[in-house]
């Protein structure tokens, strides 16, 4: 037992170094001056510097260490008070799906953002009996692939006064197939790629002084044309396949992406489905308004004798469309810099599109000629069967298979 005079001392000389000290060192000199007193060293330098004795065994275990920390570390990889979400399985889970029906997203940046406070969203997991803070979550949703952004002057008009709400409808009707174990898909077309080898946004790794040389002008060749992509993503297995078209953007080549994708995943992945959902734009070839669309999905729905829900966001959110933020972006971001010259390149570069959270990727080729312009009669439509949902059925729909 060291007495008075000796913690006195070591507290003195404790005082005087502390600032020049990082948590290693005052680690580390506690341990040497502990060894020096011999026996009961430890609790006499605990009392005269405040540290636990525990930190002080760290630091003498740290002194006979064979292979010592490197000088840029404070400690070793894994120390420390372990994350919320890693002592509580699950909250990242509960934190992603209270944030999913007001989540949007940009197709050519990987992050996402949200229109909830952290507070609030640290409230409502604390009455969901998770044990969180706003910190907490500001530093979980940067995990997940959120950020915190501004506003931006590129919407006209006044937003649907049942946005949220058609939100929340596609939310659940996503969680009630995933529930039966059937799909939920969300498709969109991605924007056209003109080719050639002309200048594509972004860099990449070369030899220093040795840039792709590209067309000093980016003029359009009619010989190469425009690639078409049609995304079709699985939301539930986190995995994508994707149709290249070579001619127009229709409904018809919409539902044919669609098509191919189930004959050569969805099928595989879902034997026993009778129902899926889609969840598209109200807009473009998949427009909540367009006939052929409606009129090509009947088609499937008779060639699969599967039920085609189909669920559309509201006028002016297609960023909040899955598609968009989940492989869009990281289909820009992965042929970034490179000169998309040909059809095989564009597939290519879709099919090696990778994320570290496990996103899978499939291309084709679609090489048929669509026509635009296609009209789809009133007889033709009234033969669909199309069964509206109560809730803004214009948007909720499902088209079942005709008896054959």
């Amino acid at each position: 037992m060291q007495d008075a005079k000796t913690i006195a001392g070591i507290r003195t000389k404790y005082v005087e170094l502390l600032d020049d000290l990082d948590e290693r060192g005052r680690r580390r000199w506690a341990a040497v001056e502990a060894r020096a007193l011999g026996r009961g060293g430890v609790t006499a330098v605990a009392a005269a510097t405040g540290l636990s004795d525990r930190t002080i065994r760290t630091g003498l275990k740290e002194l006979d260490d064979p292979e010592p920390l490197s000088a840029d570390r404070q400690r070793r990889s894994g120390g420390g008070r372990k994350p919320q979400e890693t002592a509580q399985p699950g909250l990242l889970d509960a934190l992603d799906r209270l944030i999913e029906p007001t989540a949007r997203g940009s197709p050519t940046s990987p992050l996402r953002w949200t229109i909830k406070s952290t507070h609030r969203l640290a409230d409502e997991l604390g009455r969901q009996g998770w044990r969180t803070s706003a910190t907490s979550v500001r530093r979980m949703l940067a995990t997940l692939g959120y950020s915190l952004q501004g506003n931006r002057k590129t919407r006209e008009g006044e937003q649907h006064p049942d946005r949220d709400g058609q939100f929340r409808h596609i939310s659940g009707r996503v969680r009630a197939r995933q529930r039966r174990g059937e799909p939920a898909i969300s498709v969109d077309t991605k924007k056209k790629e003109v080719l050639g080898n002309l200048k594509n946004a972004g860099k990449t790794w070369r030899p220093k002084g040795e840039p792709t040389e590209v067309k000093t002008h980016d003029f359009p060749d009619p010989k190469l044309g425009k690639a078409v992509p049609y995304g079709v993503y699985d939301i539930g297995r986190d995995e994508a396949g994707v149709s290249v078209g070579v001619s127009h953007d229709t409904a018809e080549f919409a539902v044919g992406a669609i098509r191919r994708w189930w004959h050569k995943l969805g099928r595989g992945r879902y034997r026993k489905a009778k129902r899926i959902l889609v969840t598209a734009d109200s807009g473009g070839s998949n427009g909540s308004r367009c006939r052929l669309w409606k009129a090509e999905l009947q088609k499937w729905a008779d060639e699969t004798g599967l039920i085609v829900e189909v669920c559309h966001y509201p006028p002016g959110t297609s960023k909040w469309n899955k598609i968009e933020h989940r492989l869009f972006c990281h289909i820009t971001r992965n042929w970034r810099g490179t000169p998309l010259e040909t059809f095989e390149v564009v597939v290519e570069s879709i099919a090696a599109t990778t994320t570290r959270t496990g996103l899978e990727v499939h291309a084709w080729l679609d090489a048929t000629d669509y026509e635009k312009g296609r009209n789809v009669t009133d007889q033709e439509l009234a033969d669909c069967v199309i069964r509206r949902h109560e809730y803004h059925g214009e948007w909720n729909y499902e088209l079942h298979p005709r008896a054959r």
